[in-house]
């Protein structure tokens, strides 16, 4: 194999999906009243608030449990974490940032040829399964990793895991 046909891959993370806990009780109806960028849930029990930057979106529960979604790094993630704390913290809670866990990552990749499928699964047995019937990709997934790889048949990979 040649240097000329030896390219580099661009891994870009598109999502990176966060817990922390507030270690006190939120009162939900508060911080959809007074807070900012707020969405009330009360059918399901949670408030989402958007932060502009980073751009995060959080799912707030009233037993303290937050969860961000939408950040493109782990560094964007605790950045956004503690921005949301300190915004709970101005609506008058006793908010403490603890527990802060990076839970899943998302990151998508494109090879530059086409992949079959079949092949791909056949040779890869135990690890990869294709049911086209129910997804139009080959999942394969990577045990020590806790990374599961869906690969398309243009050639996109999606990769979720920690």
């Amino acid at each position: 194999m040649d240097s000329s046909s030896d390219e580099a891959l661009d891994i870009i993370v598109t999502n990176v999906v966060a817990t922390f806990r507030t270690r006190c009780h939120l009162n939900l109806r508060t911080i959809a009243l007074e807070g900012s960028n707020v969405i009330y849930k009360p059918e399901v029990g949670k408030v989402l608030m958007k932060l502009r930057k980073p751009m995060i979106t959080a799912s707030i529960w009233s037993s303290g449990k937050i969860i961000c979604t939408g950040a493109t790094s782990e560094d964007e993630a605790k950045l956004g974490a503690r921005r949301l704390a300190r915004c709970l913290q101005k609506l008058g809670f006793k908010v403490r940032f603890s527990a802060f866990r990076v839970v899943n990552v998302l990151a998508v990749c494109s090879m530059p040829f086409a992949i079959h499928l079949i092949d791909f699964t056949k040779n890869n047995r135990p690890i990869a399964s294709y049911e086209p019937e129910l997804h139009p990709a080959a999942t394969y997934r990577i045990k020590n990793l806790k990374a599961t790889i869906q690969v398309f048949s243009t050639g996109s990979l999606t990769v979720t895991g920690i």
